[in-house]
């Protein structure tokens, strides 16, 4: 089963002169490039915020290190050590814009450790941290920040997903229903509210960790579902970002042992990631759960995930609903097909799920767990309670067509396929709803 919720993300415009769809990559970017913005976009950002304390100046002094990448490495070749590359060409970038620029000259002088960084870009950029901030993580630190409880939750996801991961300004749009121009302002505002109250870059200890962490860990929570269900593009998923949201909620769970969420949260991402190979074919279409061929999945990550789990079980405090749904993929990851997973137990836990956590998404996931237990038929009947909730998502329409194609009802579920086609975000999406539709449909 999937994650239960989806939402974009984006990149967006907050200086003069810079466009709110601008990507660092190149339109046509090589392998080598297009793994390293994967891989380094988040960390090179998230240094320079920290020793420029200037958002728009970091993401503009990255983008140029990649503009620069695209034009250096297609001339002279890929360097050895391509994240040094561009943290330097970005460090370069961020003092030449920081001396172009009068406002900024008195800033360069503060932070004029940017100069002493290495030529390799091995070295930190500065050895400045926050009174009491013992975290050398530039990237958990900076989500931390985009996650004060001053910014709408929207504005958080919103927020992290672009400055981390580097996503456009149409893909987060699609996603939250608005549109390019509304999303950017949105983010800009977000950006200078950090500045306006003047919220630290740091991750703070005790109470005040704790008070952010339902944000945080929703924010992680969509930064994963968005890698694990792109809303947009024609990838099945998208390892850099779900292997982002498990780094970093991996760090998350250094920090806060005894948090049962946050090691519940970090099982549902294993056992999901352990998956990732077998959920698509060669050709990059969907393979469905039930067909998967589970010798591909990946026993390291179940096992990592199910050791989290068991940690968060070992803490005495009722099941939240991160807990649950990591104990509800362990119910998946541990059987041996789909024939032995005990049903029962998944739809016990989606009553629970649902008794704290009532959103459609989670109420659609347990009239599939029903129909898995109790027949199609049963599962069919409690989706038109969710009609109004998920009127505009293909989800309902789909789950409408498969359960009446298990059922052998064609003409019902052709209907359904093609209401869920209207719908369909994405491109794997949607070749998997037109495979199913021509099965259902008579030659």
């Amino acid at each position: 089963m999937a994650p239960l919720t989806q939402v974009g993300a984006s990149r967006a415009a907050a200086s003069p002169g810079r466009s709110d769809d601008a990507v660092p990559a190149p339109s046509r970017p090589g392998p080598a490039l297009t793994r390293a913005f994967a891989d380094e976009w988040g960390r090179v950002v998230a240094t320079l915020v920290r020793v420029t304390g200037d958002w728009a100046l970091a993401e503009d002094a990255a983008q140029d290190a990649f503009g620069s990448a695209a034009v250096s490495w297609e001339r002279d070749g890929v360097p050895d050590r391509p994240g040094a590359w561009l943290m330097t060409a970005a460090r370069n970038a961020a003092l030449d814009r920081m001396r172009r620029d009068a406002s900024q000259r008195r800033r360069l002088a503060d932070h004029a450790v940017l100069a002493r960084g290495r030529d390799d870009g091995t070295a930190p950029l500065a050895d400045v941290e926050e009174e009491g901030d013992e975290v050398p993580d530039d990237r958990l630190r900076l989500i931390v920040t985009c996650c004060h409880p001053a910014l709408p939750l929207d504005a958080r996801v919103a927020l992290t997903l672009r400055t981390l991961c580097g996503l456009t300004v149409e893909d987060i749009a699609r996603a939250f229903g608005t549109t390019d121009a509304a999303m950017a302002k949105r983010l800009v505002r977000a950006r200078q509210k950090i500045a306006h109250a003047r919220i630290p870059y740091r991750v703070p200890r005790g109470p005040e960790l704790g008070g952010r962490l339902p944000g945080l860990l929703a924010v992680l929570y969509l930064l994963y579902t968005e890698g694990y269900a792109p809303t947009s593009g024609d990838a099945v998923v998208r390892g850099e970002l779900t292997g982002e949201a498990v780094r970093l909620t991996r760090a998350l769970a250094g920090l806060v042992p005894d948090e049962p969420e946050v090691h519940g949260l970090l099982a549902l991402e294993l056992l999901h990631e352990s998956r990732r190979t077998a959920r698509q074919t060669p050709d990059g279409d969907v393979v469905p759960f039930d067909e998967q061929d589970r010798s591909l999945w990946d026993g390291d990550l179940v096992r990592e995930g199910l050791a989290a789990l068991a940690v968060a079980r070992a803490v005495d405090r009722p099941a939240g609903p991160y807990v649950l749904q990591a104990e509800i993929a362990a119910c998946h990851a541990t059987a041996a097909t789909p024939a032995t997973t005990d049903t029962r137990r998944v739809v016990v836990l989606y009553d629970a799920l649902v008794r704290i956590q009532p959103t459609p998404h989670v109420r659609l996931g347990r009239a599939m767990a029903v129909a898995a237990a109790d027949g199609p038929a049963a599962g069919l009947a409690l989706l038109p309670g969710l009609a109004d909730d998920l009127a505009g998502s293909h989800l309902l329409p789909a789950a409408e067509a498969d359960l009446e194609r298990r059922l052998g009802r064609v003409d019902r579920a052709a209907d359904a396929y093609r209401r869920a086609l209207e719908m369909a975000p994405s491109g794997p999406t949607r070749r998997f709803l037109e495979r199913r539709l021509t099965e259902v449909t008579p030659a």
